[in-house]
């Protein structure tokens, strides 16, 4: 079921965006995400989705509904959120106060578009994905899943310490 509407975000995609935003915040989360981005080229947006379906609905992905929701978003990532976010850090260095104003407009866009990006995620939920399992085994199985043999490097042990302390607070 398609829940996405063309210009406007979905209810669960905005439900996505909230946790998303609360989970990236926690100490370590950030570093943890964009450094699994930028050394092993794996997508923040799609890490997130997976800890957010076993959290939040109790569902563990197979490889199949992780391919289809990676699929969603990928024309996204490739043709505009990385190159806004190549251009954003090629920005970083310099001095030029336009340039400087310039890289937040991209940033602001860049955020647009992770935004957008999580609400095609969210659209590949099909509403009769009710998880019954324990959470916490699902929401490291789905993190398994999408991280592959990056599981084992150091950023994946902080997102796997990272949830059991987020699931024991919940």
């Amino acid at each position: 079921m398609r829940q996405q509407k063309r210009g406007k975000l979905s209810v669960s995609g905005e439900a996505f965006w909230r946790f998303s935003l609360a989970f990236y915040s926690r100490p370590g989360i950030a570093d943890a995400l964009i450094g699994l981005q930028d050394r092993a080229g794996l997508d923040v947006n799609l890490i997130l989705f997976a800890i957010w379906r076993g959290i939040v609905h109790g569902h563990r992905l197979d490889e199949r509904e992780l391919t289809a929701a990676d699929a969603a978003a990928a024309l996204l990532g490739r043709e505009a959120i990385g190159p806004l976010r190549a251009l954003r850090r090629r920005l970083k260095g310099d001095s030029d106060a336009d340039l400087q104003a310039l890289r937040n407009r991209i940033a602001a866009l860049e955020l647009v578009g992770e935004r957008r990006a999580q609400s095609r995620l969210a659209a590949t939920v099909e509403s009769r994905e009710v998880g019954g399992g324990d959470r916490r085994v699902v929401t490291l199985a789905n993190l398994a899943l999408c991280l592959g043999p990056e599981a084992h490097s150091p950023e994946g042990q902080v997102l796997d310490r990272a949830l059991e302390d987020f699931l024991a607070i919940g």
